[in-house]
């Protein structure tokens, strides 16, 4: 019995001792998790989306519903295969609509957030704290990964006495993590990666063998840009610990993960060698001179005549401060404790180990990819490899900050809090988009009751009216703005369980359709007076319904085109064809 006491007291005192870190990282989770929660769910004026979740997040859901649906069609893009994308987040959120029968808004929105948030402030600290058994260090490093932000809040505070700037030096920053959810989800997996990866090296057992290799090979089909940056920074890493310690862990960790990758990626793969295109310094060039970015257009302007000029010494010059300003203002206070640690590394205090080394390449990579190279269709998109260097900036941030050393405690500690002070305006400027009660995109309950109908339909093509740019445009300056009038959305498929003739161009931009023919032929449809012509149209195109806006129509009659109408309210008509009747009315 007083055992059993004794024993109950350890415990208590053993949770005490945690309950500072784990209310801390419950408080960065819940922070992380305002940017997306809001969004998905129903307000007076219909469901409203907060930031990109109107894009992204619809195309989520969209895309999990074709996979729900047992299918690996793209569900904006009827009759075509998803090709070039990463589909393992979205087979994860398919799996839990299954097993928990939850709405997938439900979970993508309100429940997956919370649990990656927690997961990625939770594994962070215990990686940390596992390999460097500091608890300062994994502070820091946690604090960072929650935390981390650039210094464009200087530029915008200066500029327009506000805060906010996140995105000035291009790259989002640690408050932004859950709006990318595979994103997040790759962070998960990088860190049971390293966890794993920790006890193989210490216990050479081939179910950490397993287990670290299954953990970062599933990142290829997880978050592409992750993938490839976990397997180059392995393979190099391999290859050193080979030379200096003649080991062979870490490479055998990188041909099973490969192995891996290969099986579940390669069969997505199409054109590959269309996915990039070779831009050096494209990133540079529109930071220094977008307005939207730092917006230095005297200096852009000189930097690429010294190029066009072939004025190497002032380009080499111009672009090496373009590059620091890049490089320096998306770090931010990070840069601080990589400098320390870097120092440290210089005077041999530190030894050089294999996690440094993976997390140093992984750093490396995610700067040289982009500064060289551009994703074709929405060329940003490689902004996405710099988004891990700054995870492992995080970390690595954290650990030199936390080699801080003052003879005065007084200084110790108010370099630490004017070192949090500084970090986290970013984090408080960009939380103030996804707080205001009025979102700027939303679903009228029209719209919703329509969709909601819709899905409750037989399985068939829906085809909708074109993307308007022009009068979604002219659409900002009354926000909510209707998805229709946003972005080019996959909304209907999404919230109509259907697949969509032609929906959400900007995610067939990136996996490389090619949809322009397609919506050509469309625009032909709607502006057609030729019966038969756009009855064929139709039938061809194995069109099932067609769900038009009020005002939205083709100039031929819904009668000439042999649409029966099936649901009607004050914003929305659908339409449905019969496939039999319709193929006698053609002849």
């Amino acid at each position: 019995m007083l055992k059993q006491f004794l024993k109950f007291l350890e415990m208590k005192i053993e949770f005490k001792k945690k309950l500072p870190t784990l209310t801390f990282i419950l408080v960065g989770s819940l922070l992380w998790s305002l940017t997306m929660v809001k969004s998905g769910l129903i307000y007076s004026f219909g469901m409203g989306f907060w930031g990109p979740n109107g894009h992204d997040g619809v195309w989520h859901l969209a895309l999990a519903g074709s996979l729900g649906r047992g299918t690996l069609e793209i569900p904006t893009f009827a009759g075509e295969t998803i090709k070039n994308y990463h589909l393992g987040f979205d087979l994860l959120l398919t799996f839990l609509n299954k097993v928990t029968t939850l709405p997938l808004s439900t979970l993508y929105f309100q429940i997956i957030p919370v649990i990656l948030a927690f997961s990625v402030g939770f594994l962070t600290y215990k990686f940390v704290l596992s390999w460097r058994k500091s608890e300062l260090e994994a502070f820091w490093s946690t604090f960072f990964i929650y935390f981390g932000g650039s210094l464009g809040w200087i530029i915008t505070l200066l500029r327009n006495k506000d805060l906010g700037g996140e995105s000035t030096f291009w790259s989002q920053q640690a408050i932004s993590t859950l709006i990318n959810p595979p994103f997040a989800l790759s962070l998960v997996m990088i860190l049971l990666g390293l966890i794993f990866l920790l006890h193989y090296l210490k216990k050479n057992k081939i179910v950490f063998l397993l287990l670290t290799s299954l953990s970062f090979g599933l990142l290829i089909q997880i978050k592409a840009y992750a993938g490839i940056l976990i397997l180059g920074s392995l393979f190099i890493a391999g290859i050193v610990s080979l030379i200096k310690e003649k080991d062979l862990k870490i490479l055998k960790v990188f041909i099973l993960s490969t192995f891996i990758s290969l099986i579940i990626f390669l069969p997505f793969l199409k054109s590959a060698s269309k996915t990039l295109v070779f831009k050096p310094f494209w990133f540079l060039e529109t930071m220094m001179g977008l307005s939207d970015r730092v917006g230095w257009e005297k200096f852009a302007s000189a930097m690429t005549n010294y190029k066009l000029g072939h004025v190497w010494l002032k380009a080499i010059l111009a672009y090496s401060i373009a590059f620091a300003i890049f490089l320096i203002g998306n770090l931010g206070t990070r840069i601080v404790g990589i400098f320390i640690l870097i120092k440290n590394l210089l005077k041999r205090e530190i030894r050089l180990d294999p996690f440094y080394l993976i997390l140093i390449f992984i750093a490396l990579g995610g700067i040289v990819l982009p500064m060289f190279f551009l994703q074709t269709g929405t060329p940003w998109n490689t902004i996405q490899f710099f988004y891990y260097t700054l995870f492992v900036a995080g970390i690595l941030g954290g650990l030199g900050i936390a080699k801080l050393s003052f003879k005065s405690n007084l200084i110790k500690y108010s370099l630490g809090v004017l070192i949090i002070l500084l970090t986290i305006p970013t984090t408080i400027g960009t939380l103030r988009q996804y707080l205001p009660g009025r979102p700027p995109a939303k679903i009228s309950k029209e719209e919703l009751e329509a969709l909601n109908f819709l899905s409750k339909e037989p399985l068939g093509i829906v085809l909708t009216y074109p993307f308007d740019p022009i009068k979604a445009k002219e659409a900002e300056r009354f926000p909510p703005r209707p998805l229709y009038l946003y972005e080019s959305t996959a909304y209907v498929s999404a919230f109509s369980n259907k697949p969509t003739f032609l929906e959400d161009e900007v995610n067939l931009n990136i996996t490389g359709f090619d949809w322009r023919i397609r919506k050509e032929d469309l625009i032909k449809f709607y502006d057609s007076l030729e019966i038969d012509a756009s009855r064929s149209f139709l039938l061809k195109n194995k069109i099932s319904y067609i769900y038009w806006l009020k005002g939205q129509r083709a100039k031929l009659g819904e009668g000439q085109l042999g649409l029966t109408k099936i649901f009607e309210n004050s914003l929305v008509d659908i339409y449905k064809i019969n496939p039999s009747d319709f193929a006698q009315r053609v002849e």
